[in-house]
């Protein structure tokens, strides 16, 4: 067990961790003043320089305060509120905007998203740079732009409230960094089109849309709009109810553009490209490539990109004939995200997806080794002696050990999480995610090889595929049907202070890691500090009902 789970280094933890220490100190303190927080920093990162040659430990302690300080540094540059603005009241403006991201459409006339304000007039100058929310309504037969596109807009411009509910969308600007909504807009005119690269993402996922859909979307369009989000993270299609299920039955992972995803897709790929016989280098950049487009035409959310970069990762160790390491991929992967768009770090996005991940790695590897190492059957028996139903119910043990452990970590961030984004906690999601993730899996693969034969002009086989992922579709959706009948499988609930639920996180990770670090010995806890944690933050922290 500890040869392939423990004992791998993961040294950006030094950096990570206290650069996300640093985002939330910043967010605490709310402060304006950038100075001294980064000048501090850069004093801090010299001194670390200064040390680096000796043997004392200062230069590790100066290089964490460095990080420290640069994510408080940081968080004040991108955040960029003024306390003045609360006091704004709504006005009309005239702002010129570049379209950063454009929200699926939820209504025909009316397009929304994030952008930048690349020229503002009068006295809403110094609003240039800053990013907001935009609803713009649409004329008749007006196409919505589409990412990078320069518009000039009309609209009215509030501020986003400080101290909106956790659960609203004022809440979610707020975390995303943005300080103002321009709404009751239109577009006056388009001052750049979008570029080359962005117009070719947005043709290309016209295209995918129309070969998913090809032989279902007019049979089971329920079915359909699972799919198109499970293969193009287009959630918008899915109905109220359909959240619902997939939500209280802790599944709607399943239906994202997340780390399974990205995983099946590079794993089908990948052995497609060594079938062809295709050299390891044009291999991993053609693997690398694919999963970018297939990333950023989907929207790039946080938990696509992680799941990117981690790929990127062991590809690039598999490249360079170097051994592969998950923890230090994710803490690579996490480094780069908060460096580059430090607000993810308050996103469910980023949370959901890196919790996961590092206690799946951290916790939920070790134990499925520690399970298998005790639940070996026929051990006082040769292997080479076994029968097929012996070696076929070794398989399944080893199989179950490793899923549990997996279900049981990912469980424990979702406890947590789940209450937080969703006020949902599902602890029936373990079992499902045990019977449906296969299933998932399985349904990835049609949707890639309905592509894969699509745009090679094979229309008839895109049928097929997809036809055999709707069967699939339509078996889980009815296990999830049925799940829900069992009492207990999922309870509303809500945390009763504000404070529970970041803490309660933050614990969780804590003894995690201190876990993973320590080898999980039985002498400090073995496996159970991690689920004391949660079932205390249940227990104390958490109403339900």
């Amino acid at each position: 067990m500890t040869s392939r789970t423990l004992g791998h280094r993961a040294p950006l933890l030094w950096l990570v961790l206290p650069l996300m220490a640093g985002l939330v100190l910043g967010k605490a303190m709310e402060s304006t003043a950038v100075a001294w927080p980064l000048a501090g920093a850069l004093a801090a990162a010299g001194l670390a320089v200064a040390a680096s040659g000796r043997a004392s430990r200062l230069w590790a302690i100066a290089l964490v305060g460095a990080m420290l300080l640069g994510g408080w540094a940081s968080y004040t540059l991108h955040r960029q509120r003024l306390p003045d603005w609360d006091r704004l009241p709504p006005r009309e403006v005239r702002l010129t905007l570049r379209l950063d991201r454009v929200f699926p459409p939820t209504d025909s006339r009316k397009v929304s998203g994030l952008a930048t304000v690349t020229r503002a007039e009068g006295s809403f100058r110094e609003l240039t740079g800053q990013r907001l929310y935009f609803s713009l309504m649409l004329r008749r037969g007006e196409s919505p732009p589409v990412r990078s596109t320069v518009v000039t807009t009309t609209g009215v411009l509030a501020a986003v409230p400080r101290d909106a509910a956790a659960d609203s969308f004022d809440s979610f600007l707020d975390h995303a960094g943005m300080n103002f909504r321009l709404t009751r807009g239109r577009v006056l005119g388009v001052e750049r089109p979008p570029t080359r690269y962005r117009g070719f993402c947005e043709r290309a996922a016209a295209r995918l849309y129309a070969l998913l859909s090809l032989g279902i979307a007019s049979k089971r369009p329920d079915l359909t709009a699972v799919y198109r989000a499970m293969m193009l993270g287009q959630k918008h299609e899915l109905s109220d109810e359909q959240n619902e299920l997939f939500m209280h039955s802790g599944t709607m992972h399943l239906f994202a553009i997340n780390g399974l995803h990205i995983g099946v897709v590079a794993i089908a790929l990948h052995a497609l490209l060594a079938a062809l016989r295709c050299p390891r280098f044009a291999a991993a950049m053609i693997t690398l490539g694919v999963l970018w487009l297939d990333v950023d035409t989907t929207g790039a959310s946080p938990s696509a990109v992680r799941a990117f970069l981690l790929v990127a990762g062991y590809q690039t160790a598999l490249v360079l004939r170097r051994p592969a390491n998950g923890l230090a991929s994710l803490a690579t992967a996490a480094l780069l995200t908060l460096l580059t768009e430090p607000m993810a770090l308050y996103s469910a996005s980023f949370q959901m997806s890196y919790g996961v991940v590092v206690v799946i790695l951290a916790f939920g590897l070790p134990l499925g080794g520690e399970l298998e190492a005790r639940w070996k059957p026929f051990q006082n028996l040769p292997p080479a002696t076994w029968s097929w139903w012996q070696r076929q119910l070794a398989r399944a043990s080893r199989w179950l050990a490793g899923a549990l452990g997996l279900g049981v970590a990912a469980t424990l961030v979702s406890a947590v999480t789940g209450a937080t984004f969703f006020q949902v906690f599902a602890p029936g999601g373990l079992v499902a995610n045990l019977v449906l993730v296969p299933l998932a899996m399985l349904v990835i693969i049609a949707g890639f090889a309905s592509v894969t034969v699509g745009l090679a002009g094979a229309a008839t086989l895109s049928i097929l595929f997809n036809h055999a992922a709707a069967v699939l579709l339509w078996l889980i959706d009815g296990l999830i049907r049925l799940g829900l009948h069992v009492p207990g499988v999922w309870w509303p609930v809500q945390w009763r202070a504000d404070w529970a639920a970041p803490v309660s996180f933050a614990a969780l990770l804590a003894v995690v890691l201190a876990g993973y670090a320590t080898g999980w010995r039985r002498d400090r806890g073995g496996f159970w500090p991690p689920l004391v944690v949660t079932a205390l933050a249940l227990i104390f922290g958490v109403r339900f009902g």
